[in-house]
């Protein structure tokens, strides 16, 4: 299937989908709920853009058959490292969270945030993610069923007041990280990591509990960054320190006791197509949250090829430290770099 899909194709295909799928007659008659439970707020544009879209069009896919309640900013109770256990214990239905609020959890998973196995392309990397799930990812999720994996542009570095262009500038730095891998990459730039959701990054950086943040730009509108950065980094050509892994999950009984055309809705849904229009979505909100902060007043400083480049030096030991963890863990992470690496390269929309 080719991965070049316009924006006007994927919006024509979903009709056409909703119009050919619908729900069979024997569930019309009834309605299926689903809590929906997230960490951000309902005006970021992860919300908006595409979790709140996708809930709608699993609705419209199953004629009537599906409602999907939607909870943001943790309104159902806890804090985001929770919600992949408030998935699995059945609390709620449905959760999107950041992989990485937990740990060493999804080991296999963070061969995509791994610095350049992700370089720049966030279409790529979901489609990649699709693409290794059956064979490679599906085991770590025990007790829920994955709708779909994804990742953000990945990890730009926003800084209060340090203008950071060489790998030697960022050290004595406290940055705030949501991942282990993060956190690695910081340490090899001997710089001191923090790891915090993202909520509770705005506060961080105004008491200086941190001095910078490993963050795409999207979010810097929803959460006022550009009032407490200055500089926003990345390098030549989009180049990103790393990435995030995310996952919208259901809890797996829930998802056993459903029939199957139900099932089929959402995994309709949750297509290759559409995690494609997520990385498409997720490149425009990068540019729009970029564009804020520079009107506001902050600065974007790109590298330059030379200087990305100096980069890999510093960060290659990082992919090197996590083939040597999780092979402690039975997992052949060389060979999963190996099959992102391609996979990358195969799925570029560049």
């Amino acid at each position: 299937m080719s991965t070049a899909i316009t924006r006007r194709g994927f919006l024509a295909a979903t009709a056409a989908a909703a119009a050919g799928i619908g729900a069979p007659a024997v569930l019309r008659a009834q309605t299926f709920t689903f809590k929906f439970h997230h960490f951000l707020g309902p005006t970021s544009p992860s919300h908006a853009r595409f979790l709140e879209p996708w809930a709608r069009r699993v609705e419209a896919l199953a004629g009537g058959a599906v409602k999907i309640e939607i909870y943001p900013s943790m309104t159902l109770g806890g804090r985001p490292p929770e919600l992949i256990n408030q998935a699995r214990d059945g609390v709620v239905d449905l959760v999107w969270t950041v992989n990485g609020y937990t740990p060493g959890l999804f080991p296999r998973t963070e061969v995509m945030e791994l610095p350049f196995v992700y370089v720049n392309d966030p279409v790529a990397a979901n489609l990649t993610l699709y693409d290794m799930f059956d064979d490679h990812l599906r085991e770590e999720y025990s007790g829920v069923e994955v709708m779909f994996l994804h990742v953000h542009a990945g990890q730009a570095l926003h800084t209060r007041d340090r203008l950071v262009r060489r790998p030697e500038d960022w050290a004595g730095l406290k940055i705030r990280i949501p991942t282990r891998t993060g956190a690695w990459v910081i340490e090899a730039m001997k710089a001191s990591p923090s790891a915090m959701p993202v909520t509770e990054l705005p506060q961080a950086l105004a008491k200086g509990v941190v001095d910078a943040a490993l963050i795409p730009f999207e979010i810097i509108p929803a959460l006022r960054l550009h009032e407490q950065t200055r500089y926003q980094i990345e390098g030549h050509a989009n180049t990103r320190f790393g990435n995030t892994t995310f996952q919208v999950s259901m809890n797996a009984a829930r998802w056993a006791s459903l029939p199957n055309e139900i099932k089929e809705v959402f995994r309709t849904a949750s297509n290759r197509e559409w995690v494609a229009e997520v990385g498409r979505i997720w490149r425009q909100t990068e540019n729009e949250g970029l564009e804020f902060a520079v009107k506001s007043g902050n600065e974007h400083i790109e590298l330059s090829q030379e200087e990305t480049e100096a980069y890999r030096a510093w960060l290659e030991p990082v992919v090197a430290r996590w083939v040597d963890d999780v092979k402690a863990k039975g997992v052949d992470g060389a060979a999963l770099v190996d099959r992102a690496r391609q996979l990358m390269a195969a799925n570029s929309s560049r």
